[in-house]
């Protein structure tokens, strides 16, 4: 029950109203701490029935992060971002991190975030509610007012509450000051009922109308001292004044128990009571502690009331006192399974270089690490350094802190650990460069990551570590260009690496699969063939990223099939470990692979999954990359516009002069949009372009030429395609893989006369795997359709209905309309999509994404560590997902047909 407050909530009453019938509106609410602001938020939240709520809350920590208080708020809706004008999506995804931003786009982001609430209010009124308002990054409250300024008739209530000072002009204020007398009292009287009129008086005089100091002051009096007597005290340091006078009529030995309680981290009564011992208090001085409720005691735990109360006491020991009840607490700390808590506390004790406290934080350091705790194992790496005299081991240390950082996929803490390491030490100085580079790459700063990862492997002296760096040079550099992709291949083989290396055979397999793409060096079969027997014999070099090279090479080379299963043993592995921060390149790789093989659907939940940790991590790389797999995996299912806003991400270049990391994806996207709907001139167009480009040996730029070809003979200008055919066609005798011969064959078709585009045709057919059903119905569509220009319309229709039912299944939706056209003009008609696709297409992506694996026979804990939710999350999905498909049980999901569109609604 709030007191004193019904004209205030009156007001929420009709914002609330006015929304639900469509009607947009915004207020802010002020007043000083504890003044019932946020309890007026938490009102219109209980009786916003009807409405959909998003909050965030600004942090002062994060005051200087930008646009992270307008993140918080915009989760919810980030799905519908690919909705907004293109522009506002760049802006909004240049805001988070997620691309490049770009002059002005502040003013465009507030735009932004107009047009992505009115999205997410559509069907259902969206409430806002928005605490601590000025706590916010700047950027974050200028885009959250430039919106809250140009509600209208969105259906969206704007709530937000701020202390006196915050400005926002244009906006409704509602500034809050203290109860009234009568509330006041019946605050008080609820919760302190038994107060003496005298000490009432005094509470209601010092607390002036502040609901928490009524709250808490009452649990101050004592005698006939009233808290704060004889000063006036802002409310803050009055509630905290209020605690600490309590603890202050504590006996001597009861306030320093209650310090030792402050300085222990885990409640842990056992470990309270011994090192207060140390300090002179016995069980005995608990009790005051206790009776005064400042701390609630049971068997094994000692809590404190409220997080002011610790605070209070820690905040205001004497630096010495605390010194000493740290010291008790390491002292107290001492069996093996302490060994780390025991080294936190000495280190707060340590107030210069101490090897003996550094020492004992790396072994802490270690020992998280071991767990997979990188995040803890960096921050006591980076104190151990603090604590360590210049010289080697501070410099180790840091490297160690930015490497547990790497782990962890912190880019920012990886740039600022080793930005300060200068090491006499060359092997250290290699490491920290390896570090520095692997953030720049993680940025999408690809010739920077390359330099440093070359100026490392001629640093270091071991041919093996040299190796290791290059294998990562290609990598950056397999996104720039044919020179530097063909300069580092040659250093990474002049490397004299032994043959029992397990790295040499991942090495070589490598050197061989980008010189083979760029059309150089020894590409006889046999030698793939054997390299890769090679680097299968050992594992694929064994460590992750070295895997995660074997398996990338394995695509270069056509061996698609092999490809995905070495990434998907690899993201087992990381998904079993939770090594979330290293899953984007392997869900990326998995991913690419998937979609080579036709499995749409899969290859989108792994794309995007990829995309929103890669989000999460900042990691500017991945995200171009994998949005340009999701680009092309909308473009065959014809959503255009989802197309088109994944490929304008792939798109984005961090680096001024580079190749965007995504862009043979997205052009090669684009022009399946094109081709699925009949474009032929802009297919062409677009594909030209990425076969003439800078990094047209990528994965896109010779698979996408039998796509080049076809729209090549659609114009009829067949010379256009002569050259990047001969190149697929050397392609495919390297590579060995029927699939790729299956292509040359369509494209021959293409080009034959009649009388010999038939047996071409057939040849294709033959040689296309069963497991590339999406490349096997596009042959039969064109087999088809030249069937049916030779008027051989019964043999056509076999053809024909066999691509309309493949794609039809895939959910690729253009390219079903094409071969339905086709069928129509052989005269037989094709029926209706059926019910189960229906009801697929009412499922959410996240429904979508788990139904389908509860079909494979998933459980929910299993299904939820791969899409890293929670079970509960995943059974409360599957919940909601029944009823759409008309089933009641898990068991009726086989009957279903989950293989259509991977593209969200």
């Amino acid at each position: 029950m709030l007191h004193g407050r019904d004209d205030e909530t009156s007001v929420i009453d009709r914002v609330l109203a006015d929304c639900r019938a469509g009607r947009s509106g915004s207020l802010l609410i002020t007043g000083e701490p504890g003044i019932g602001k946020t309890a007026l938020l938490e009102y219109a939240a209980s009786a916003a029935d009807g409405l959909r709520i998003v909050r965030s809350t600004g942090v002062e920590s994060e005051a200087h992060l930008p646009f992270a208080g307008l993140h918080l708020l915009l989760r919810p809706a980030l799905d519908r971002a690919g909705a907004l004008p293109e522009p506002q999506t760049r802006a909004l995804h240049g805001a988070f991190g997620l691309a490049a931003a770009e002059p002005g786009d502040r003013m465009l982001v507030g735009l932004a975030v107009l047009s992505l609430l009115s999205e997410f209010a559509d069907g259902e009124p969206v409430l806002c509610l928005v605490d601590d308002a000025q706590w916010l990054d700047r950027p974050s409250a200028e885009a959250l007012l430039f919106a809250a300024r140009r509600l209208d008739a969105e259906g969206i209530a704007l709530i937000i509450a701020a202390r006196p000072g915050f400005a926002a002009p244009g906006l409704r204020e509602l500034p809050l000051t203290g109860l009234d007398a009568p509330a006041a009292a019946g605050l008080l009287a609820e919760h302190a009922a038994t107060l003496s009129p005298t000490d009432r008086y005094r509470v209601l005089a010092e607390a002036q109308g502040n609901p928490l100091a009524l709250l808490e002051l009452p649990a101050a009096l004592a005698g006939d001292r009233a808290p704060g007597a004889g000063q006036a005290l802002p409310m803050t340091d009055a509630v905290q004044a209020a605690f600490l006078d309590q603890v202050r009529r504590l006996p001597e030995p009861s306030q320093r128990l209650l310090l030792v309680a402050a300085a222990e981290d885990t409640g842990d009564r056992g470990i309270v009571l011994r090192a207060a011992a140390t300090l002179g208090c016995g069980l005995e001085d608990l009790v005051p502690v206790e009776t005064s409720r400042l701390l609630h005691v049971d068997h094994h735990t000692l809590r404190f009331r409220h997080p002011l109360v610790r605070s209070a006491v820690y905040q205001a020991a004497p630096v010495s006192l605390r010194l000493v009840v740290h010291t008790a607490l390491a002292e107290t700390l001492d069996r093996p399974d302490d060994a780390d808590r025991r080294a936190w506390h000495h280190a707060v004790v340590a107030t210069g270089p101490d090897e003996q406290v550094a020492a004992d934080l790396e072994r802490t350091a270690q020992r998280a690490a071991a767990r997979s705790g990188y995040a803890a194992a960096g921050a006591a790496y980076e104190r151990a350094a603090r604590l360590s005299p210049p010289g080697e081991d501070h410099a180790r240390r840091l490297v160690l802190a930015a490497e547990a950082a790497a782990e962890e996929g912190d880019v920012e803490r990886m740039m600022e650990l080793t930005s300060p390491v200068e090491a006499e030490d060359r092997a250290l100085t290699v490491r920290a460069m390896r570090v520095r580079a692997a953030a720049a790459f993680h940025q999408g700063f690809l010739r920077t990551a390359l330099r440093l990862l070359t100026e490392a492997a001629v640093l270091t002296g071991d041919p093996a570590l040299a190796a290791d760096l290059l294998l990562d040079a290609v990598h950056a550099a397999w996104y720039l260009g044919r020179d530097e992709i063909a300069d580092t291949a040659d250093r990474l083989d002049a490397l004299p690496l032994p043959s029992d290396d397990p790295l040499t055979p991942v090495a070589r397999l490598l050197t061989w699969a980008v010189r083979s793409a760029i059309g150089q060096g020894d590409r006889d079969p046999e030698t793939l063939a054997k390299r890769i027997v090679a680097a299968r014999r050992t594992g694929f070099g064994g460590p992750h990223e070295t895997i995660l090279v074997g398996a990338t090479s394995l695509q270069v080379a056509g061996h698609d099939t092999e490809a995905h299963r070495v990434a998907d043993e690899l993201l087992t592995q990381c998904r079993e470990r939770g090594w979330i921060g290293r899953t984007p390149p392997v869900l990326a790789c998995v991913a690419r692979a998937l979609t080579f093989l036709s499995r749409h659907a899969d290859a989108w939940d792994e794309a995007t999954q990829a995309l929103h940790i890669a989000e999460e991590l900042q990691h500017r790389q991945w995200i171009a990359e994998t949005s340009g797999v999701l680009a092309y995996l909308a473009a065959v299912s014809g959503d255009e516009s989802r197309c088109q806003s994944f490929a304008d991400e792939a798109l984005t270049a961090p680096e001024p002069g580079a190749p965007p990391a995504g862009m043979t994806w997205a052009h090669w996207a684009l022009a399946m949009l094109d081709l699925g709907h009949a474009r032929w001139e802009s297919a062409l167009t677009r594909l030209e372009a990425l076969h003439a480009g800078p990094v047209r040996h990528q994965l896109p730029g010779l698979r996408s030429v039998p796509d080049l070809v076809e729209a090549a003979t659609r114009l009829g200008r067949t010379a256009s395609a002569h050259e990047p055919l001969a190149r697929f066609a050397d392609w495919a005798h390297q590579a060995g893989q029927p699939w790729i011969d299956a292509h040359v064959h369509r494209c021959h078709a293409l080009l034959a006369a009649d009388s010999e585009a038939e047996e071409s045709y057939d040849a294709a057919l033959r040689l296309h795997p069963d497991d590339r059903p999406f490349d096997r119905a596009r042959t039969a569509l064109l087999y088809g359709e030249w069937l049916r220009r030779q008027r051989r319309k019964s043999a056509a229709r076999t053809q024909l209905r066999d691509a309309f039912e493949t794609f039809r299944r895939l959910g690729a939706t253009p390219w079903a309309e094409r071969a339905r056209t086709e069928l129509d003009a052989t005269g037989q008609s094709v029926p209706k999509p059926g019910a189960a696709d229906e009801r697929l297409a009412t499922l959410t992506p996240q429904e979508r994404n788990i139904v389908r694996l509860a079909a494979r026979g998933l459980s929910n804990r299993d299904i939820a560590a791969q899409l890293f939710l929670s079970p509960r999350t995943v059974g409360y999905h599957l919940y909601k997902a029944f009823p759409k498909l008309g089933i009641t049980a898990r068991t009726e999901l086989a009957t279903l047909e989950l293989t259509s569109s991977p593209a969200p609604a």
